[in-house]
């Protein structure tokens, strides 16, 4: 017949094929329908466990869309009474604090899934690779056929008890768990101890090595209780009832978590750290003490009442001593207050008597003061009108000798314009004569000629003598202005010959 391909294939008996629809096929009488299969849906966080008929290997399918092969099933994965329990729980905090679960029907051949939840780690253990696997919350664990979940068998209830929790998922804290223990002080006084421990786990988000560290002991609870509630039964059983009963607080913490070395004064350490598995005890809290026989209970009644009665007693002594100090302390201050009184009017008394004879000795010096005084002001008011007098003299010479400074300044000054004025006439007198003669002269020698004057010069002397006379000239000299002439000497024959 044909196979999927299309093709001529030959099939043996007992061999298995698939025919893959949408088709019509009519099986032969020598072949059986064995089954009939659908493609199966899967969400990105479902899967099926498949398993190879031939070879026997079983895998996941997660994520996609799956249809099974010829030589393909699917397998059912087996789990415990108690993963189903607790997978079952998922998403109910009801059935979960109630640890009452409703069964539902569960899908085996589908991939196990478990939310883990926040601040918490899940391991799960694969038998094939013989290695465990961490996973930090919020995540969501997929297991795969070979690996199972690692269930944690926790103590409970109080005081505790080994079982009573079961959970895949362990809480990183912080936490607190409550416990109550018997204890025995040195005088055989037994008590019930309720304790409440804070703890968490020192386990960074993320570090693997540090949570599989976490799974090392199987029930931290009860390893944890059992070891604090040993050290604190060693260190009741050395003190008596009343110290303990005094400073329960006190030596329950140095009993869990040790002495500070190197403290003064000395002091428990912030902190428990079992190394084992990093679990981490931060605070003790005494929530109750109870005495654990009856008559040890009416013993503590009765001491109890006593103790109250003598508290009361001291407390009223106290007050009635405190009250007397403080009667007699208001007596003491009363007498002291009056001896400072009467010291202090003495001393105003004194103050007093002073002020009187310092009174009367100035009004028997006060007449001679104010008389002495009064001569004082008159001298000196006569002082000072003889320097006023004098300054005034002074300032009014000043006023006259600067009057007549002005008056020979303003006389002299009219003199100097005087003169100075009737120079100037005189110049200008001097110049218009000199013009006068100038002009004179000028229009004698126009009215004379250029060529008169030529013919004198080649006249004569006696000529020479009457023209000067007529022209009313003493002397003359004629020069061409290139020839130099010693006019000293012509100065001097001029005077010579008039």
């Amino acid at each position: 017949m044909k196979g999927e391909d299309g093709k001529d294939k030959e099939y043996f008996p007992g061999d298995k094929w698939m025919i893959y629809g949408p088709r019509e096929f009519v099986p032969k009488v020598s072949m059986e329908v064995v089954e009939k299969r659908r493609t199966i849906p899967l969400g990105d966080n479902e899967g099926i466990y498949v398993r190879d008929t031939k070879s026997g290997q079983v895998r996941a399918v997660v994520g996609k869309t799956y249809m099974l092969l010829p030589d393909e099933e699917l397998w059912a994965k087996p789990l415990s009474e108690v993963v189903l329990e607790k997978l079952a729980q998922q998403g109910n905090a009801k059935a979960y604090l109630d640890g009452k679960t409703q069964a539902k029907a569960r899908d085996p051949s589908r991939v196990v899934t478990y939310s883990v939840p926040h601040n918490s780690i899940v391991q799960v253990y694969d038998y094939k690779s013989k290695k465990p696997r961490i996973v930090f919350g919020p995540e969501m664990v997929k297991l795969g056929p070979d690996e199972e979940f690692t269930v944690s068998s926790l103590s409970g209830d109080k005081p505790k008890r080994p079982g009573v929790i079961t959970t895949l998922c362990l809480n990183l804290g912080p936490d607190f768990m409550t416990d109550i223990l018997t204890v025995e002080t040195l005088d055989h006084a037994r008590l019930a101890l309720q304790l409440s421990y804070s703890w968490y786990f020192d386990c960074p988000h993320g570090d693997v090595d540090a949570a599989t560290k976490v799974y090392n002991v199987a029930d931290f609870v009860g390893d944890a209780c059992n070891a604090m509630a040993s050290r604190i039964r060693g260190a009741v059983a050395a003190v008596p009832f009343d110290a303990f009963h005094k400073s329960s607080a006190a030596i329950i913490k140095f009993a869990v978590f040790g002495e500070e070395p190197g403290s003064n004064p000395k002091r428990p350490k912030d902190t428990l750290k079992f190394k084992g598995n990093n679990l981490v005890i931060t605070s003790v809290d005494i929530q109750s003490v109870e005495p654990v026989d009856a008559k040890t209970r009416d013993a503590l009644s009765k001491s109890v009442q006593l103790a109250i009665e003598i508290t009361t007693k001291s407390q009223e002594a106290a007050a009635r001593h405190e009250a007397e100090t403080r009667e007699q302390k208001a007596k003491g201050e009363l007498e002291r207050q009056i001896i400072d009184d009467k010291a202090k009017a003495e001393k105003e008394r004194l103050h007093l008597l002073g002020l009187q004879a310092e009174s009367a000795a100035i009004e028997s010096t006060g007449a001679s003061k104010a008389e002495a005084k009064a001569t004082a002001a008159a001298a000196e008011i006569e002082g000072q009108s003889a320097v006023e007098q004098a300054r005034l003299k002074a300032e009014a010479q000043s006023v006259a000798s600067e009057a007549d400074l002005q008056a020979t300044l303003a006389r002299q000054s009219a003199e100097l314009e005087f003169k100075t004025e009737l120079n100037h006439l005189e110049v200008d007198k001097t110049k218009k004569l000199s013009e006068i003669e100038v002009k004179k002269f000028k229009k004698s020698v126009e009215s004379i000629g250029k060529e008169t004057i030529a013919a004198m010069a080649r006249a004569g002397p006696e000529m020479q003598a009457k023209l000067l006379k007529g022209l009313g000239l003493q002397g003359y000299m004629l020069t061409d202005g290139n020839s130099p002439i010693n006019l000293f000497n012509a100065a001097n024959s001029l005077a010579g010959s008039s």
